[in-house]
């Protein structure tokens, strides 16, 4: 099985990137076509992956934000978000990017854990950040990292 890639172009449509969103993303708002539009217009905004997993963030003076990663259910627990945090880190460093940062729905037990060993350490709260439709909001767990350590991270 090929495992994405900072090599692997993305082959996504905005459109592609917001059904492989919508069907990750069960518990909150998927993000639209034309959010993911919007926001690849943007010479910062980058995108590594392939139809199973990708990972869309951008890079403004020396900090790169992960603004989404998305895996199909599908494919998960196959190393696919590994694979595709690994390429997005890459592709930071590559852009110049020293620090990267994120945030995450504080009951996402599985992405926080796939953040910690990459090398991402929690540095702040925005409480009640993430609405849930069957319960209370929860907390969006802001991150950081070195990326050149995170590099090495398994």
């Amino acid at each position: 099985m090929q495992t994405p890639t900072a090599k692997t172009p993305l082959a996504l449509s905005p459109r592609e990137m917001a059904v492989v969103h919508a069907a990750a993303f069960t518990n909150a708002r998927p993000w639209s076509e034309a959010e993911f539009g919007s926001l690849l217009d943007s010479r910062f905004v980058f995108a590594v992956g392939d139809r199973r997993s990708f990972a869309l963030g951008r890079v403004i003076a020396g900090e790169a934000e992960l603004l989404t990663i998305a895996t199909r259910p599908d494919c998960w627990r196959q190393g696919l978000g590994r694979a595709t945090l690994q390429a997005w880190v890459a592709e930071a460093v590559t852009r110049d990017a020293t620090e990267g940062f994120l945030e995450v729905a504080e009951d996402n037990r599985a992405a926080r854990a796939l953040y910690v060993a990459h090398g991402f350490a929690e540095t702040g709260r925005r409480p009640g950040y993430y609405a849930r439709d069957d319960g209370p909001a929860v907390d969006a767990v802001l991150m950081t990292a070195t990326l050149r350590k995170a590099l090495g991270a398994e």
